[in-house]
């Protein structure tokens, strides 16, 4: 997509290790003034960064500004935003629904470091295909939702209950947080299973303070390991489990205070998040660490039961992300990396290059980001705006969320069916302006794809104001 400047659209929690950029200014979208999330601003482009758009979930900005889901492109020039006043959005991304590329995302509110809420999937006009929510009366967490190829979703929930914690120096009548995940059947609703950690995970291998409520295990991924079990990472026990899918009971650990593999000093992480079993059998993971975070790459030998680094992949101005963050290996085999609490995305060729840097809006963290190619027309019609004056009309034109026009065309005339064209522009990223003579009185614009169809069209508008 070309991008434009604001220019040029009139004319045609952190560490201390970084210092934050100033924040982007606001959009100042003439058709569309209800956007109002910052895009990131690009800071570093090289070649051979992949195709595709980035999905990122602003929140956490200050003074209520507005957070949601948006797509933006290599240069930070939105595609799509969808803010939800009062809600936050964490792990926006494309998955495979019923055959065909779906948007997925959470939305709810944090509580106790985790999410209330459900799950959405909308088809490729943004429009919802379905609501999924968690089962047995449990409310649907932020930090995973996945649709596995069977067609079902896996995805966390939590519950508070009490416990004796005498064990880790605590009341005999404590309270902890029990981490759940549930596979959930998405036509009906109806859970297939439900896996409690405190089932299985004892409490003395938190690394977590003890608390009330305490969050002893705080699951934040779920994967689907290449033998069809489970990989599951719990960051407040440093541990990566592998879960046998039908009993639920722990196949090995990998990580932490019991660690079933001799782990290299180079390849220990702390606090992980986001740990998925890749194609040639290494698994990734976000390591949040003590002091610096990093992505990493683990050679994992499960017969000889040894974990290695193969790769790490770090900014070149040490981040420190106390919470969040994901990996996401792409088909070119360059790395995208989510840096969680910290405001950044970036993307790595195979050799760990930095190649692409962005930065969210100052005070705003994404969940989790993610790079995809994505094919979506508008939501609803495409908006269009005039400004008037006596040497002639501005007009300005926008279809949120669009990926296929590449040319609007001017139409006028006395109707609707009289309509005839007088001249055309490229698309000039998300809202392109189009300089009219004073000659013109009622203005229509058509969005035209590459092939040369007409895909969208705005309704006819008077520009003097009389009825039309």
């Amino acid at each position: 997509m070309a991008v434009a400047s604001a220019g040029d659209r009139v004319a045609s929690r952190l560490s201390g290790l970084v210092a934050p950029a100033e924040a982007p200014l606001l959009p100042n979208y003439r058709t569309r003034p209800d956007l109002q999330i910052p895009a990131p601003r690009v800071t570093t482009l090289e070649p051979g960064v992949s195709d595709g758009l980035i999905f990122v979930a602003p929140y956490n900005a200050p003074h209520n500004a507005q957070a949601g889901a948006v797509i933006v492109d290599n240069t930070g020039e939105p595609v799509w935003e969808q803010p939800l006043p009062g809600l936050v959005t964490t792990d926006f991304r494309v998955q495979t629904y019923r055959g065909e590329p779906a948007l997925t995302w959470w939305q709810g509110v944090i509580t106790l470091g985790h999410g209330v809420g459900h799950y959405v999937i909308a088809d490729a006009s943004y429009k919802p295909l379905a609501t999924v929510n968690a089962g047995n009366r449990q409310a649907g967490d932020l930090h995973e939702f996945l649709i596995t190829s069977r067609g079902t979703a896996l995805l966390t929930t939590y519950a508070i209950t009490e416990r004796d914690l005498r064990a880790v120096r605590g009341s005999a009548h404590g309270t902890i947080q029990d981490a759940m995940f549930q596979e959930i059947d998405i036509p009906s609703g109806r859970v297939l299973l439900e896996w409690h950690s405190l089932d299985h995970i004892p409490i003395e291998e938190s690394y977590w303070p003890l608390s009330a409520d305490w969050d002893y295990v705080h699951l934040n991924s779920i994967g689907v390991d290449t033998d069809g079990n489970l990989l599951v990472s719990s960051r407040n026990t440093h541990t990566i489990y592998k879960l046998d899918r039908r009993s639920g009971a722990i196949m090995w650990r990998l990580g932490g205070k019991h660690s079933d593999f001799a782990i290299d000093p180079a390849a220990v992480f702390a606090w992980q998040h986001d740990a998925r079993r890749q194609p040639d059998g290494t698994i990734t993971l976000f390591d949040n660490g003590q002091r610096v975070s990093r992505a990493v790459s683990l050679a994992v030998d499960e017969s000889a039961r040894r974990v290695t680094l193969k790769r790490a992949y770090t900014r070149s101005s040490p981040t420190f992300a106390t919470s969040q963050g994901n990996v996401q290996v792409l088909p070119s085999g360059n790395v995208l990396v989510g840096w969680g609490a910290q405001p950044y995305i970036s993307e790595f060729s195979p050799d760990g290059e930095l190649i692409f840097d962005a930065q969210l809006g100052t005070y705003y963290v994404s969940y989790r980001a993610y790079r995809v190619p994505w094919s979506g027309l508008g939501a609803g019609a495409p908006a269009l705006a005039t400004e008037r004056t006596p040497r002639g009309t501005t007009a300005y034109v926008s279809w949120n969320g669009d990926t296929r026009v590449s040319h609007w065309v001017a139409m006028t005339g006395t109707s609707p069916s009289t309509l005839s064209a007088i001249g055309a522009v490229p698309r000039a990223g998300f809202e392109t302006a189009l300089r009219l003579s004073p000659a013109v009185t009622a203005l229509a614009l058509h969005g035209i794809d590459d092939a040369g169809r007409t895909i969208a069209s705005t309704g006819l508008v008077s520009l003097d104001r009389t009825p039309l």
